[in-house]
């Protein structure tokens, strides 16, 4: 497919905050078993948290924001907990970092040629 940009005056950049939301969230299925008011509070966090994935709103201020009650909250508060990607101790909230694929391994920081990889891959010595 050939992708051109719609609308260039409005190209996004990266903000001068922390803010993002990775791709692997979707890609890696990590939000599946959640509805989406769990996604919503996700978005949420994700936007207001600072540099280390910490936020502290009170139910009140996210129920307000989010257009939910609190059983719908505590409800998508632990979805999110469930799927491993939020801590919560009352104010607190931390995004938690996103489990690495399953087919990543560790890394180890070594350095292989083209040729190595290639050999390992078709069953060579490496």
């Amino acid at each position: 497919m050939n992708k051109k940009l719609l609308a260039p005056e409005r190209l996004r950049q990266l903000p001068s905050q922390f803010s993002w939301i990775d791709q692997q969230l979707v890609r890696g299925g990590h939000l599946r078993e959640c509805d989406h008011s769990a996604w919503a509070l996700y978005l949420f966090l994700a936007t207001v948290a600072d540099s280390q994935g910490l936020s502290y709103y009170s139910d009140a201020s996210v129920c307000q924001w989010l257009n939910v009650d609190l059983a719908r909250l505590q409800s998508s508060r632990q979805q999110l907990i469930t799927a491993g990607l939020l801590a919560y101790r009352k104010p607190l909230y931390q995004m938690l970092a996103l489990p690495k694929p399953e087919a990543e391994g560790p890394r180890t920081g070594q350095v292989h040629s083209l040729g190595e990889l290639l050999r390992k891959i078709a069953g060579g010595a490496a």
